[in-house]
């Protein structure tokens, strides 16, 4: 990705003691209307269907997106601008926004006060004109497939309002005002339709249809619904479009209109807290007049502090609130159904969005997704599975055009679109990465069901295109012929990172053939590949090389770690295993560096991890602080710059590390606990081998442990500071305390 080089110091803190998690965890709150989209606005979603909003009294604004509004299309040119003929890699589209517009008066309102709480999955803002004190709330029903806002006063009548509907295409689509609401419809140069209806339903007073808006006069209460929706449909051979998008959004609207306001939140608010609640994080109390500020005040503050020394931590809530942020946002952009989260997502207001908030197949993509897992929010990956596999083949045709008629498997460029176009380089090996996140899903799930249908033909089919085009060495070793360290150095073969994502795709579909007993001349093939394949290897100064041959490139800071794979989110490297190999990546990572180019907000998740599971706490933190201190926007969101959503859903990721890791065939507790977190629980975390682990410790030392599974196994645990794992026996259904 482009690239702004910045300045960096920032390490570790110390904690205030543990207390119960509270508002200073899961509120977002400003006392004041946001200015800017970008670093004020507060994003709600359904997975398809998402709004950001500014809180503004007199007119407030939610600019609102649908996750399948998209130009381009198969793109088999594969140009990644959108006017070359040949094909449009295209891009995701603002779909519009929805606005209220209130008078106040000409009173200066009072208690000003707008909050997203991920707790609830609520956004709310309130504030008093004289004795009336004015409420707005809205949610992004999954159940319901709308947004839902609500209006109304402590006051009877107070309610007088105008709501309009505004789109972003000109010339290519329609608004119509009619009988309470608003229709839009249009049609974008690919053809894709897209549908948005809004009825306004006024409990009281009066409501007039007018030519350019629904206005409301004297109500108690407004609900206005919103359901919007694309014709797309995840499937080649209807050319990803079928009928129009009237039949998704004109059921939903009806269904929406029958229920109030209380049971629209009430089904929102269950099927939500069935996915947030499953995990628990407790780091810490923040003193009340740190963790009463708002949000841009709070991270401003963490930002004014991180280069004091001795460093205080003084919002440990703060951090919390971070990792509790990534999920929230995951389970509001990612559902089944659903497309994948993008660079951003699922909110953009522009129709240039950077990188066209495309799927980036050489780190962005993977990391959106690394939290599903360890964070127990298995079925939000279910999107990122379906569009990959609706996209296979798409992808296999392209492939045979590049490499040939007869070439098995597929590939794809670096940029992958919803309709299965890729664009910009060839990025070969990503494949392989995506590889891992369905070996992954059956590793923590143990669902031989899924291992079968979803995960394998896809490994398969990728160690189909790689086993012939492995290059042979002198010495019969085997390499990956001109490959990338992405985004750092030239072009060519056999680079660590190809290598590691090779022995991990080959090890991993190997296995899965074993579990599967099928296949058993790409068995014999993956074994023998296996063996022969150049492995990792220690330079001149103690590094990991990144290259077969030494290079002055990894001496400098770089933002990516690309040769680190195999110690996350790969295993071919673990502390365990193979300590001089991860002695070497400790030496490489700490030239790597967290100054100037090292700077993104994805980056410093990736460290996050790598640091933890090199066992370095301190450093692991280090990274937490410097995502918060120099990523971090003042709504919370992550920046590269610009904002990109990868640093929010990898951090959590990142943090679970430094709790459990379970990649080394063992599950080990608190391998990486930083100083700053003395005392402290977390309920809820996933291993492989499906296993919940819930812990709680004191004064830096584990004090309670709780393991409990579906399946009736034997696993493998490290205590922390255990020179070697014990084993110990879990039946499905009941809890195993180790204490």
């Amino acid at each position: 990705m482009k690239i702004r080089i910045a300045v960096f110091a920032v390490a570790a803190c110390l904690t205030l003691p543990s207390a119960a998690t509270s508002e200073a965890d899961h509120t977002l709150y400003f006392n004041e209307p946001a200015q800017k989209w970008e670093n004020g606005g507060l994003p709600i979603g359904n997975g398809s269907l998402g709004g950001v909003l500014f809180g503004g009294v007199e007119r407030g604004v939610m600019q609102f997106n649908v996750d399948s509004l998209w130009t381009g299309n198969e793109n088999a040119a594969g140009h990644y601008r959108n006017e070359i003929k040949g094909g449009r890699f295209g891009s995701y589209q603002n779909f519009g926004a929805l606005i209220v517009e209130q008078a106040s008066g000409g009173k200066v309102p009072q208690g000003y006060r707008r909050q997203l709480d991920i707790q609830r999955s609520l956004h709310t803002t309130r504030w008093k004109v004289g004795e009336v004190t004015y409420t707005r709330e809205a949610i992004a029903s999954n159940p319901d497939q709308v947004i839902v806002w609500r209006l109304s006063a402590d006051q009877p009548g107070q309610i007088s309002t105008r709501v309009k509907l505004e789109g972003t295409h000109p010339g290519l689509e329609k608004v119509t005002y009619e009988a309470g609401g608003v229709e839009l419809r249009g049609q974008l140069p690919n053809k894709l339709q897209y549908e948005a209806r809004v009825s306004v339903r006024a409990t009281g007073g009066k409501l007039t249809t007018l030519a350019d808006s629904v206005s409301v006069q004297s109500a108690d209460e407004v609900l206005i619904i919103l359901a919007a929706d694309t014709n797309y449909v995840m499937d080649h051979t209807q050319g990803w479009m079928r009928a129009n998008p009237a039949g998704k959004v004109v059921p939903r609207m009806k269904a929406a209109l029958t229920k109030s306001w209380s049971e629209l939140i009430k089904s929102h608010q269950s099927d939500y807290s069935a996915l947030y609640d499953r995990v628990v994080l407790d780091l810490g109390k923040t003193s009340p007049d740190v963790a009463l500020r708002p949000i841009n005040q709070r991270i401003q503050n963490y930002r004014d502090h991180a280069k004091d020394l001795p460093r205080p931590c003084l919002d440990p809530e703060l951090e919390a609130m971070l990792f509790n942020y990534g999920r929230y946002l995951l389970i509001s952009c990612s559902r089944k159904g659903t497309l994948p989260a993008n660079l951003q997502g699922l909110w953009a207001n522009s129709n240039k969005p950077a990188w066209f908030s495309d799927y980036h197949s050489n780190i962005n993509l993977q990391m959106n997704y690394w939290l599903s897992e360890t964070t127990n929010l298995p079925e939000l990956s279910q999107p990122l599975f379906a569009m990959l596999s609706a996209g296979a083949p798409v992808y296999r045709k392209h492939t045979a055009a590049k490499y040939g008629a007869d070439t098995q498997g597929f590939v794809t460029r670096m940029s992958i679109n919803p309709y299965g176009g890729c664009g910009w380089n060839w990025n070969i090996e990503g494949t392989a990465w995506l590889s891992q996140h369905f070996w992954e899903s059956y590793q923590f799930s143990l669902d031989k069901e899924f291992l079968k249908k979803s995960a394998w033909p896809w490994m398969r089919d990728v160690s189909l295109f790689w086993l012939p085009r492995l290059k042979a060495l002198p010495d019969g070793s085997l390499v990956v012929p001109n490959a990338w360290s992405h985004e750092h150095g030239p072009h060519e073969d056999g680079t660590a990172h190809a290598q590691q994502l090779m022995w991990d795709l080959f090890t991993s579909t190997l296995k899965a053939a074993e579990l599967l007993d099928t296949d058993p001349e790409l068995q014999k093939r993956l074994k023998t590949a296996l063996a022969k394949l150049y492995g990792p290897k220690i330079g001149s100064w103690g590094q990991l090389m990144e290259w077969m041959e030494e290079k002055e490139l990894e001496k400098g800071n770089h933002r990516h770690t690309s040769h680190l794979f195999a110690v996350h989110p790969g295993n071919q490297i673990t502390m365990t295993g193979q300590p001089k190999l991860a002695a070497a990546a400790r030496v490489s990572l700490t030239k790597r560096g967290e100054v100037g180019d090292s700077r993104r907000s994805w980056t410093w998740a990736w460290r996050t991890a790598l640091w933890s599971r090199l066992g370095d706490a301190e450093r692991a933190h280090g990274c937490v602080a410097g995502l918060l201190a120099y990523n971090t926007l003042d709504n919370l969101w992550t920046t590269h710059p610009p904002f990109q959503i990868d640093g929010n859903l990898g951090i959590p990721a990142g943090m679970a590390e430094m709790f459990l890791q379970s990649h080394a065939g063992e599950i080990s507790l608190l391998p990486a606990l930083p100083k700053v977190y003395p005392n402290g629980s977390v309920k809820g975390l996933r291993a492989r081998g499906d296993v919940i682990v819930d812990m709680i410790w004191k004064n830096g030392k584990l004090t309670g442990a709780t393991l409990t599974t579906k399946h009736d196994q034997v696993v493998k645990v490290r205590m922390p500071g255990a020179q070697s794992p014990r084993e110990i026996r879990l039946k499905a259904g009941e809890a195993k305390n180790l204490f």
